[in-house]
């Protein structure tokens, strides 16, 4: 696991976290291996899958395997237990999982899984986690929105950012730069005080932007 802010045993007080966004991990899975039964609360959770099969149990009684084009949300809200599986006995499994801060405590705990087509995102910034869960978004309990990109070499997006409101971006793959700064698979970049985003992939990439109050 690689983490971007502070979480488990990596703990550093400078990242603690930007906004309502608390966590991003990039998790790569061995075959045959995962994450057991454990407890969350009080966490709108999101998983984002880049490469394999990963599977999911929880205490709400949802089974499911999420796959690249997937987006999970899992309202930990009052209390879950969950566990996330690679059951492939040959191919690892790579991907984000990202905590929000809920916009309040005690929510009653939900989940729900989406399927975006890669039509969807290619070379255009698709909404995928949003308050209102519109054009097909999951819905996460807090002011925050999700978008995912897969650009191709050389191409180029403009993402405005309203007043007030600040950005998180995260390159899963590939390089872009950012507003004249170049950013490579694994980085992440805090955005405050712009009025918009001005991507231009470098090779291939994938990113996700998150627009935070």
């Amino acid at each position: 696991t690689q983490h971007t802010f502070s979480f488990g045993e990596y703990h550093d007080q400078r990242h603690m976290g930007f906004r309502t966004l608390r966590v991003i991990n990039e998790d790569r899975v061995k075959p045959e291996s995962g994450f057991g039964t454990h407890s969350h609360r009080d966490m709108e959770i999101v998983s984002y899958v880049l490469e394999g099969e990963l599977g999911h149990e929880d205490s709400m009684g949802t089974g499911s395997v999420i796959r690249p084009g997937d987006v999970q949300r899992m309202s930990a809200g009052t209390g879950v237990t969950h566990s996330e599986w690679n059951h492939s006995k040959t191919e690892p499994v790579h991907f984000l999982q990202i905590w929000i801060l809920p916009e309040r405590r005690g929510i009653t705990p939900s989940y729900e899984q989406k399927t975006l087509s890669p039509e969807e995102t290619r070379n255009r910034l698709r909404l995928v986690a949003s308050p209102d869960g519109r054009d097909g978004a999951v819905t996460i309990h807090q002011d925050a929105q999700i978008h995912v990109a897969h650009l191709d070499a050389g191409q180029t997006l403009t993402q405005a950012v309203a007043a007030g409101r600040h950005a998180w971006v995260q390159v899963a793959r590939g390089a872009i730069d950012l507003n004249g700064t170049a950013l490579a698979a694994g980085d992440g970049a805090a955005v405050s005080d712009e009025r918009a985003l001005a991507f231009r992939a470098q090779d291939a990439a994938e990113i996700l932007v998150f627009d935070l109050g």
